[in-house]
């Protein structure tokens, strides 16, 4: 079953232009890697990851980031700098094969805390982390602050089922905290990461290290989503005037009946700021709203978007899709085409402080012809160019299946 298996996942990363690994060779290429990460890649070490049973995309993607150093650190750099693509595709292809369930070492923190060399983090930390709390954070995120759901991307108990997505499962949590603290310093630089971890504060990275650190421990635990609903700021309230204007084409409270134009009832204000600066300026195109867009004050604009904000949104008109679904939260290797949870979150809500919408209720036509736009151009305000980027790998089927599923979460 471990040869088919590692056979389709060899079939995938070839698809997606990754030279073919040959694990046997990947053996001996990794003997260099052994000191840091063990010679399985098993690590006793905290300070290194476990690279057993990780996806060999994800290896390869980052052995190439260090050559590059687009990925900086001085130990990896030198490492990465010398191997050809077939290199780096053996020693994933090696890796890759390994079973994430190898035995490691009980007493690694014994035996390493009366060295000079150990850092004494959880003894200068009074903090206790609590896996019940990091579990809330890895499952449900937390939308008061637009902090997405790790799950997406990294699956239940942090076994990816996206190749271009890391295992979390069986890492050394002390690494993980590591990354996340990384991320939040943006001395590791992700798009995604970055706005994910700045928002968690230190306990909460450790909180969610205590958590897969041990994932049984805490299989049964039960927890409840917290919901803060969103306030009738007076911001909001002097917005809900200034908001006449749009009931036409989007509905008094932001709920548009015209399939053709955009709810804007709970989208999240930084994107609608955003928007219509856009218009007012000319980066997102549209003849009628650069009209409306352009008598309106930087304060008009934050306080139209506080009320729309505000509201509650209605049901969208898509109905549920598998592929819609598959790709919403898998995307597709073959393609290149990225999981879209990744930014607009589990249940499309989206993350707010990272400008990403809630496409969740959208009506299906709205979001197809968003899809189109992106896909050929024509809008173009997307930041870094994300979306053009994969809707130009979506076909329509694909585009039409999206479309269904995001107006139906």
């Amino acid at each position: 079953m471990k040869k088919i298996l590692f056979s389709l996942l060899l079939i995938l990363i070839s698809g997606n232009a990754f030279a073919d690994g040959d694990a046997d060779a990947g053996k001996s290429k990794a003997a260099l890697c052994a000191g840091c990460h063990g010679a399985t890649g098993h690590n006793p070490s905290p300070n290194f990851p476990n690279l057993a049973g990780q996806k060999a995309q994800y290896i390869v993607k980052q052995l190439k980031a260090f050559k590059s150093a687009s990925r900086v650190d001085p130990t990896m750099a030198p490492m990465a700098a010398n191997l050809s693509e077939q290199d780096m595709a053996d020693i994933a292809a090696y890796f890759a094969s390994q079973s994430r369930t190898g035995e490691q070492s009980a007493n690694t923190t014994a035996n390493t805390a009366g060295t000079s060399t150990a850092v004494p983090v959880v003894a200068v930390a009074k903090f206790v982390a609590d896996p019940v709390a990091g579990k809330a954070l890895y499952e449900m995120g937390d939308e008061s602050r637009s902090l997405g759901a790790c799950i997406g991307c990294h699956g239940k108990d942090g076994h990816s089922e996206v190749l271009i997505y890391p295992n979390l499962a069986k890492q050394h949590h002390q690494y993980i905290e590591k990354q996340l603290h990384n991320f939040k310093a943006a001395t590791r630089t992700n798009f995604v990461m970055n706005q994910f971890a700045k928002v968690l504060s230190d306990n909460e990275i450790k909180n969610i290290g205590a958590y897969l650190a041990d994932t049984k421990a805490v299989a049964n635990a039960k927890m409840k989503k917290i919901m803060i609903p969103t306030a009738m700021t007076e911001s909001a309230i002097t917005g809900k005037n200034k908001a006449a204007a749009c009931a036409s084409c989007h509905g008094a409270d932001g709920n548009s009946l015209v399939t053709m134009y955009p709810k804007l009832a709970g989208q999240n204000a930084h994107y609608l700021i955003k928007q219509l600066k856009d218009f007012k300026d000319g980066s997102r195109k549209n003849a009628i709203m650069a009209g409306m867009a352009a008598a309106l004050s930087e304060q008009d604009r934050i306080d139209i978007a506080n009320y729309f904000a505000a509201q509650k949104t209605t049901k969208g008109n898509g109905k549920s899709n598998t592929l819609g679904k598959k790709l919403y939260f898998g995307g597709n290797v073959k393609r290149g085409i990225p999981a879209c949870v990744a930014c607009h979150g589990v249940n499309g809500k989206g993350m707010a402080k990272a400008g990403f919408p809630s496409l969740a209720g959208q009506s299906v036509e709205y979001l197809r012809n968003q899809l189109k736009l992106f896909h050929i151009g024509e809008r173009a305000n997307d930041k870094n160019g994300i979306m053009r980027g994969v809707t130009k790998k979506l076909k329509d089927k694909q585009a039409d299946a999206l479309a269904q599923f995001m107006s139906a979460l």
